[in-house]
C-alpha cells in the first residue's frame, strides 16, 4: 500500500470516526398561528414550519428553521406601501456541556434573517437581526438571556435589546410534557418603554409515536395593545396556538 492509499484510509476513518459522533435531525409542522415572545408573527393567522439541526457529541451545534411570516407586509399595508418579506430564516450556532452533575450550559449566536425583506421602505432599519444568547439549566428549569448586536426586528435605534426568559420542562408521563413559560422583551431606546413587555405561556405537549407530536399553548402578554395592532388584527392579544409537528 503507497503513501497515498494510507493518507486516503486516514482521511475516510476520521470523517467516519466524526460522522458517527454527530446527529442530524429535521423537523417540519404546521401551527394555527406563529407567536414569538408572545407577538403574532402571521397576523393571526397559520404558519409552516421547518428546521433542520447538527449536534456534534463534542458539544457544538449548528441549525436553520423557517417560517412563513406576516407582519412584514401587513406594516407595509398599513402604512400604504408594497413591502416584501414573506419568510423568517433563523440560523444559529453554539456550544452546550455540563457543569457538574445538576447544570448545563448553552451559549451562541442567531440570526433573524428575513428572506428578501424591504422593511428599510418604512424604517430606517432592517427587519434581520443578529443576537447572541446564553443559557443556564438546572434541573427542568432554564434561564436563557439574549441580547441584540443590531436594532431589534426593524425598531430604529434599539441596538443592546435584551430578552430574559424563564421557562421549565415538566415529564407528566405518558408522553405529555407541560412547559410554563415567563419573558421579559426590554426594547433599547424605547423612552418610558411604552413598547416593552412580558410575555407568558403555558404549553402541553403530546408524543404521539413515530416523530409525530401535537402541541396546544395558551399565550398573553401585557403589551400595550394598541401598539401591537395594525390592520385591526391584536398582534398581542391572549390566544390559544395549536401545532402538529413531524421530527425525523
Amino acid at each position: 500500500m503507497n503513501l497515498k492509499s494510507k493518507i486516503a484510509l486516514a482521511v475516510l476513518a476520521l470523517t467516519a470516526g466524526s460522522a458517527a459522533l454527530a446527529q442530524m435531525s429535521y423537523n417540519v409542522g404546521v401551527v394555527s398561528e406563529y407567536r414569538y415572545r408572545g407577538i403574532s408573527q402571521t397576523a393571526e393567522a397559520p404558519a409552516l414550519q421547518g428546521g433542520a439541526d447538527y449536534a456534534h457529541s463534542s458539544g457544538f451545534y449548528l441549525g436553520a428553521w423557517a417560517s412563513t411570516i406576516k407582519w412584514i407586509k401587513e406594516a407595509g399595508t398599513a402604512a400604504g406601501k408594497d413591502v416584501k418579506g414573506d419568510v423568517e430564516l433563523d440560523l444559529y450556532g453554539g456550544y452546550k456541556a455540563a457543569l457538574g452533575k445538576d447544570f448545563s450550559y448553552d451559549v451562541g449566536y442567531l440570526r433573524y434573517e428575513y428572506v428578501g425583506n424591504t422593511y428599510k421602505d418604512l424604517t430606517t432599519a432592517d427587519a434581520s437581526t443578529d443576537e447572541l444568547y446564553a443559557a443556564l439549566t438546572y434541573g427542568p428549569v432554564t434561564f436563557k438571556y439574549s441580547y441584540a448586536l443590531s436594532n431589534l426586528f426593524g425598531a430604529a435605534k434599539s441596538e443592546g435589546s435584551t430578552y430574559a426568559d424563564l421557562s421549565a420542562t415538566f415529564d407528566l408521563g405518558s408522553g405529555f410534557s407541560l412547559v410554563p413559560h415567563v419573558g421579559r422583551q426590554d426594547i433599547a431606546g424605547d423612552a418610558n418603554k411604552p413598547l416593552s413587555y412580558t410575555d407568558y405561556s403555558v404549553t402541553l405537549s403530546k408524543d404521539l409515536g413515530k416523530g409525530f407530536s401535537a402541541s396546544l399553548a395558551a399565550i398573553a402578554t401585557n403589551a400595550d395593545e394598541n401598539l401591537y395592532t395594525v390592520n385591526g388584527k391584536k398582534l398581542a392579544k391572549s390566544t390559544a396556538v395549536v401545532g402538529v409537528k413531524y421530527t425525523f
